[in-house]
């Protein structure tokens, strides 16, 4: 399981140019199931990412395809978490 942090960089004044590229991303990897949760980082510093079911390697590189990525509109930061525990409605987690 990954968390994917996107934080704004200087050239965060081109976030209008690349968003309808950036939402086209971030819902691919919503229909695609793998991305679990998407939202914004608090306050106005970017976006997280809740990622799983593909490999570390598999994910960069769809980080990468992001146009926000791609255009140095945010830096990415990819951690990766390996779940021992969970709540019983995020046991798939677990597999």
């Amino acid at each position: 399981m990954f968390i994917i942090l996107l934080k704004f960089s200087s050239n965060k004044d081109q976030a209008s140019q690349y968003m309808e590229g950036h939402k086209e991303w971030v819902e691919r990897g919503l229909r695609d199931g793998v991305f679990l949760l998407t939202g914004s980082l608090q306050p106005n510093l970017g976006g997280g990412i809740m990622a799983f079911n593909l490999s570390q390697a598999e994910l960069q590189d769809r980080v990468n395809e992001d146009p926000f990525v791609a255009e140095n509109v945010v830096s990415a930061e990819i951690l990766e978490i390996t779940p021992s525990k969970t709540d019983d409605r995020l046991n798939f987690l677990l597999d």
